[in-house]
């Protein structure tokens, strides 16, 4: 899956030129870790329980729901601070959020503080482009990513390939950044 069909339009612009780094780059990393954030977003929400999911969606109404992508996108500085509470919510602690982080620069090459850099402003995109699908949709956000992640695995399940990395490889690409955060948490 590409890093497009899950972010808002013009994210990817937005996140290269937040970081000073070409949109290429900034593709790659997104590629990389994405699905520890939407891994992360699945295991906050509890196996997508409906009470679990609607805390989650709680929490990132409370921090502008589907505004976080547009505080991004938008014409005024990012507010980092809550795409940390994101993070913090979701993966529990800073450690967490540097291992994501290293693991993610092994099978993409990006350098692993440019990653965490990024990890914030990324959780910040995801969830409000998920909060934004979700608004009025039976099952709201727990629905969606049911959705989203059932599609991240069956594509790393059928080892397809992205950006060149092979899905379904252990050593890199979405299937092996998922199948560690989601195996790791089960």
């Amino acid at each position: 899956m590409n890093p497009s069909d899950l972010l808002p339009s013009g994210a990817l612009d937005a996140l290269a030129t937040q970081l000073g780094i070409p949109r290429d780059q900034a593709e790659r990393g997104a590629e990389a870790l994405l699905p520890a954030i939407l891994g992360g977003l699945g295991d906050k929400a509890g196996g997508l329980q409906a009470n679990n999911a609607g805390e989650l969606a709680a929490h990132l109404d409370t921090l502008g729901g589907d505004q976080l992508a547009d505080n991004v996108i938008g014409p005024h500085p990012t507010d980092i601070d809550k795409g940390n509470q994101i993070l913090g919510n979701i993966f529990g602690s800073k450690e967490v959020s540097r291992d994501v982080a290293n693991h993610a620069a092994q099978g993409s090459g990006i350098d692993p503080a440019l990653l965490k850099q990024m990890l914030p402003i990324l959780a910040m995109l995801v969830a409000g482009y998920l909060s934004k699908r979700a608004g009025g949709q039976q099952g709201g956000l727990g629905s969606i990513l049911t959705s989203v992640l059932g599609t991240l695995a069956g594509a790393a399940t059928s080892n397809a390939s992205v950006g060149g990395a092979s899905v379904g490889s252990a050593g890199g690409g979405l299937g092996g950044i998922l199948g560690s955060i989601l195996g790791s948490s089960r």
